[in-house]
């Protein structure tokens, strides 16, 4: 798995590639704290990601908890990739992620 970061105006993207599961989700959650941390937006780019795991759904929840406890209305995960919104649109019980989500 591989993370980069490109800061745009308002937003940080964060371009990720491979797989996140169980041996690199840990890796994938401290790079998203990380730019939560940095950017009052961040957008997560899931084009060049093969494979999302149980582990790495944990890391992006993790994630939107952070968001949530800040409580601040400028911040927010956006997705930029429609498969993995459907992915979890799927599955269900993902409102609270999936209402930051935008295409």
């Amino acid at each position: 798995m591989k993370v980069t970061f490109e800061q745009r105006e308002d937003e940080l993207v964060l371009h990720t590639e491979g797989r996140i599961d169980t041996y690199t989700a840990e890796d994938f959650e401290k790079e998203l704290l990380s730019g939560i941390g940095r950017a009052d937006c961040v957008r997560l780019d899931f084009e060049q990601v093969q494979y999302v795991s149980s582990a790495g759904l944990r890391a992006l929840l993790n994630g939107n908890r952070v968001e949530i406890r800040n409580m601040c209305p400028r911040k927010g995960l956006i997705f930029l990739c429609k498969q993995l919104k459907g992915n979890l649109e799927a599955l269900g019980d993902w409102d609270v992620l999936l209402s930051q989500a935008s295409l």
